[in-house]
């Protein structure tokens, strides 16, 4: 008999339970037995929910207060020595430390998990690091759920991918080094969990899916000799996801596991290749429904591939689960009860994904007569979908297939832009300004709550509105910034923002998925051709420029941005989407200048987030990621300057499609790393403006002046003072008014002392020439 699994459950709870929980505890306003009891009720809550729709192996060790990477540097006792960690095991301060930083240590970094939205804390390594168990969690919570009356399979992040997760602090040391360290414990941690009574347990991998060497290949081979010694009857199913093995495949197959789980929604054909390859009696989990997007399922394609599968090996050795773990979905489209019918239909969270997964074992064990209303349905629904004029637009179309060449280039190169733009803005050496948002405080949120109900006119909403930009414009003015922002109080997010005026986008109420921590999105849906019926920012960004005589940036979310973070159809390709989302900014942006603003920032963090996976697919996706951004940006007039930002990423690997955007200026988050991010901007010869970020927005520390300046000081040791903006890592939304206007402050004052320092090294340099 098949069996049905899940690989992961999102942490958060439909209504956000442990978002609250988290910054009530982080606040001060509950205490960790609170913060505790609220993580315990989740847990059971979805173990219970699983367990109630049929899901044979329910994971546990799933559940996270902050992310799944820095729960195994704990676990492992990885601990970074300026947390001064000395304990037997990890308590939670100096776990959210070394998330969130403290008074005394700044956090550690934090980048995007794969391709995915997905925030994870970097692990950090010493040459001499040495590793011990100083985590009972994978154990305490698989006892918990055994307490319930349920047994679950624990998952571990592998060793392998772990350490290539994480950074070695001298630059060509090699992580794998330090796997021989690093085995004892997990060996340790399956003991026990097997002594506990575990009869499963899951190991991810996540990094099979990239390009491997052999060098890897055989730290795999090692590794899992090791952890098959520790076990006596417990099972170990090594999961992959993300996408197919390619050419890991072979070798992978030969490692020592029960089962392997291989990613066929991505993946779609490494099915076929792998059951020649798997050994006798182990088993093939199948992840054959989507975990990271909310489309439900097309089960009549799914069972033609279980359907062949189970002719090729049994039914008995088969699985049948999401792709990946279910974290990167929304919990219940049950929640979703205003959306409009004919979109709620198409869509399946991570409750109706399970219930597929049950359809879909049920039909390979009892035949597809058991589940024939469950499939009628379905059909049904693509059906109507096919035929929707909801989801075509003719008029859309038309114009995606007019572009011309002309709407991807700027009317001059940089250098010339450059001239123009210096004497139309006027801006100092190392002008100084914010990535966009300011402080979303209480009242605010409460202003726009009323707003949505109804209980606050249009007239009333814009003037509370316009209050807020007042106050923001005129701290900025105060404190000596050079370029204003009016600080977004009237956006919720950066995309689902834009996706309310746009056509072809639909948005839930409960549809909440975890980016990092506490902080959750929640995700817009295009479910159809995407076009702009009117503008969306011109009347706020000419209103604030209207407060002051400095320049205020007009603030958008470019096109790559709004796709990767929307959960996006499926029924054409992304690029034709990211087009259509690409025009609509177009418009928006001539709109922006044509207004007066001379500044415009089209935010592009997700660039690196969409790049594949594998070096070989990278160009195609690169080439119509950077023409999008292109194509929105490029009508403007030379004098007119565009800015972008990118968060927390490997900039060595798109440095030249970054080069290829050609926007004036750049914002990147830089301080988290020690400004290694820079590199890649250096070794290109990167010839536009660039902004690193000073400090990191992610920590409620307050940078003084002078670390501020020793970071700029080594800014202008690689690149030009004429080059660098100085700016904070990223938008301040999340930040307290109180935290904002010290480390603004500071900023705009290390800032000053800086442009001195320059101006006596130039002059000093001046007179040297004068003299000679």
């Amino acid at each position: 008999m098949s069996i049905s699994a899940n690989l992961g459950f999102p942490r958060v709870g439909k209504n956000r339970e442990l978002k609250k929980a988290l910054e009530a505890y982080w606040a001060g306003r509950a205490d960790l037995a609170s913060l505790q009891e609220t993580a315990r009720q989740l847990r059971a809550e979805h173990w219970n929910l699983q367990k109630d729709l049929g899901i044979a192996h329910i994971p546990s060790n799933d559940f996270s207060f902050y992310d799944q990477v820095l729960d195994t540097t704990c676990m492992v006792g990885a601990v970074p020595s300026r947390f001064q960690f000395s304990g037997a095991k990890v308590d939670p301060d100096t776990y959210f430390a070394m998330a969130r930083g403290s008074a005394k240590a700044a956090a550690m970094e934090m980048t995007k998990w794969f391709d995915t939205n997905y925030h994870y804390i970097v692990p950090e390594f010493e040459d001499d690091q040495q590793f011990s168990l100083a985590s009972s969690k994978a154990v305490d919570e698989f006892t918990e759920a055994q307490k319930l009356g349920i047994l679950t399979r624990p998952v571990l992040l592998g060793p392998v991918s772990y350490l290539l997760l994480g950074k070695m602090k001298t630059p060509d040391a090699q992580p794998l080094e330090m796997l021989d360290r690093l085995l004892p414990v997990y060996v340790e941690v399956i003991k026990q969990l097997e002594t506990a009574g575990a009869e499963w347990i899951q190991i991810d991998e996540p990094v099979l899916v990239l390009d491997l060497d052999a060098a890897v290949a055989g730290a795999f081979a090692k590794a899992y000799e090791s952890l098959a010694g520790a076990r006596r009857g417990l099972k170990l199913c090594l999961a992959t996801y993300f996408g197919d093995l390619g050419d890991n495949l072979d070798w992978a197959m030969k490692l020592p596991f029960d089962a392997i789980h291989l990613d066929v929604v991505r993946g779609r054909d490494q099915w076929g290749q792998a059951v020649p390859l798997l050994r006798q009696n182990a088993l093939l989990s199948l992840g054959v429904v989507n975990g990271r997007n909310i489309w439900r399922t097309d089960l009549d394609g799914v069972l033609a591939t279980i359907d062949e599968t189970v002719a090729a090996i049994g039914p008995e050795r088969i699985m049948l689960a999401p792709s990946c773990s279910l974290l990167h979905s929304p919990v219940d489209v049950e929640c979703e009860e205003k959306l409009d019918p004919a979109i709620r239909e198409r869509l399946a969270f991570a409750r109706q994904k399970l219930q597929e997964i049950a359809l879909l074992t049920q039909a390979s064990n009892e035949g597809r007569d058991a589940i024939g209303s469950a499939l009628e349905a379905s059909r049904a629904v693509f059906a109507r979908q096919r035929e929707s004029s909801q989801v075509h637009d003719q008029a859309v179309r038309e114009r995606l297939a007019t572009l011309s060449d002309t709407m991807f280039s700027r009317k001059s190169p940089f250098a010339q832009r450059r001239t123009a733009q210096q004497a139309e803005l006027d801006l100092p050496l190392l002008p100084t300004t914010t990535i966009g948002s300011f402080p979303q405080t209480p009242e605010i949120r409460k202003t726009r709550a009323g707003f949505r109900k109804g209980s606050i006119s249009d007239a009333e909403y814009t003037r509370a509105m316009q209050r807020e930009i007042e106050t923001v414009i005129r701290f900025q003015e105060n404190i000596g910034l050079d370029v204003l922002v009016h600080g977004e109080p009237e956006r919720n997010d950066m995309v689902e923002y834009f996706g309310q005026l746009l056509e072809g986008f639909a948005f839930t109420r409960n549809g909440w998925v975890q980016s990092y921590g506490s902080r959750c999105v929640k995700p817009p849906i295009i479910y159809g051709d995407v076009y702009r019926p009117k503008p969306m920012t011109v009347s706020w960004s000419t209103y604030t420029q209207s407060l002051t005589a400095k320049h205020v940036k007009g603030m958008l979310t470019g096109p790559i941005t709004i796709l990767q973070w929307s959960f996006v159809r499926e029924d054409q390709p992304r690029r034709d989407t990211a087009y259509q989302i690409a025009l609509s900014i177009r418009g928006e942006v001539h709109d922006l200048e044509a207004a007066g603003i001379g500044v415009i920032q089209i935010d592009e963090p997700a660039l690196r987030e969409g790049l594949p996976l594998r070096q070989a697919q990278r160009p195609d996706y690169l080439e119509w990621a950077v023409k999008a951004f292109r194509l929105a940006t490029c009508g403007v007039e030379d004098k007119t300057q565009i800015h972008t930002h990118m968060c927390y990423s490997d900039f060595n690997e798109i440095i030249e499609a970054i080069a290829g955007l050609d926007a004036d200026v750049i914002s990147i988050e830089a301080s988290r790393s020690d400004i290694e991010l820079l590199d890649a901007f250096v070794d290109y010869e990167y010839p536009n403006e660039i902004g690193p970020g000073v400090y990191d927005i992610h920590s409620p520390r307050v940078p003084s002046i002078e670390e501020m300046v020793q970071l700029l000081r080594q800014m202008i040791d690689v690149l030009t003072a004429e080059q660098l903006w100085v700016n904070p890592d990223c938008g301040l939304k999340t930040r307290q008014w109180p935290e904002v206007e010290a480390s603004l402050q500071n900023m705009v004052a290390a800032a000053r002392q800086l442009r001195d320092e320059v101006a006596q090294q130039q002059h000093k340099r001046q007179q040297g020439r004068n003299r000679s």
